[in-house]
């Protein structure tokens, strides 16, 4: 396997993200699958915008704190 730069491996998510119409969360899972990595050796593989994207979704999913408050609807 040749060495992957964040840059990369961040268009590498966004394409199956793209193809496959899944989360960048399964993304990055598929990713790891398919290559036979540890996905929590992942750390250094992901970029600012990457890691951006992952954690609106984990927070609209209710699997983060929320660091900003919200009003109550």
């Amino acid at each position: 396997m040749s060495i992957i730069t964040p840059n990369k491996f961040a268009l590498l998510v966004e394409d199956i993200v793209r193809k496959k119409r899944v989360s960048y969360m399964d993304a990055v899972i598929m990713y790891c699958a398919e290559n036979h990595i540890d996905p929590s050796t992942t750390k250094s593989m992901i970029n600012k915008q990457l890691k951006e994207k992952i954690a609106y979704e984990a927070t609209n999913l209710n699997l983060m704190k929320e660091k900003v408050a919200k009003l109550p609807i």
